[in-house]
This record gives C-alpha cells, sequence and structure tokens, in this order.
C-alpha cells in the first residue's frame, strides 16, 4: 500500500513541475505583451520626437521647463524660455511637444 502511494506521490511531482514551468512561462509571455512592449513602443515614439525637433516646436522638458526650440544640434537643443532667454538642454531632456493651444501632444 506505501509503494502504490508512494509511486502515486512521484507520479504527481513530475507532471506538476511541468505544470509549473509552463505556468511560470505563460506569466513571462502575460508580462512581456502587457508591461515590455507598451514600454518599448513608447521609449520609440519618443525618441522619434525627440529627433524630429525643429525651430518653432513648442516643448516641455523633463524638469518642467515650457520654451520654443530655437536651434537643434545632433545631442543638444536651445530653448527660449522667456523674451531674450535662450537655455542649452540635452535633446533627451524634450519629453512633450505642446500644440498652438497649448494641449500637450505626446506624453
Amino acid at each position: 500500500m506505501n509503494s502504490i502511494i508512494l509511486a502515486q506521490a512521484a507520479q504527481q511531482a513530475q507532471g506538476g513541475g511541468w505544470d509549473m514551468l509552463i505556468t511560470f512561462g505563460l506569466i513571462i509571455v502575460i508580462f512581456y505583451f502587457i508591461v515590455i512592449r507598451p514600454q518599448r513602443k513608447q521609449q520609440k515614439e519618443l525618441k522619434d520626437r525627440q529627433d524630429s525637433l525643429k525651430p518653432g516646436d513648442k516643448v516641455i522638458t523633463n524638469g518642467g521647463i515650457y520654451g520654443i526650440v530655437r536651434e537643434v544640434k545632433d545631442d543638444s537643443v536651445k530653448l527660449e524660455i522667456a523674451a531674450n532667454t535662450v537655455i542649452k538642454v540635452v535633446k533627451t531632456c524634450i519629453v512633450q511637444s505642446v500644440g498652438k493651444d497649448g494641449s500637450t501632444e505626446g506624453k
């Protein structure tokens, strides 16, 4: 009788390993499609927006500074933040574009 119970327990433990592996794999796949893939898409959109900056664009930096792009270089941007006040920031600091009506165009 003990040998039958031990055999059944061994068989369940063996099958349980595969079940656990399949469950873990499904969790990874679900996590990829819910978290990682959308985040990569947002990062790509942000990079494209930063690369397409041109003089005259109204933007917001990650520090919350509103400005108008006056000059674009390879890795930096000169922003006019007030009359006769221009600052130079790294292009990756630009996180949003602002429409003519003041609404944000992308987050």
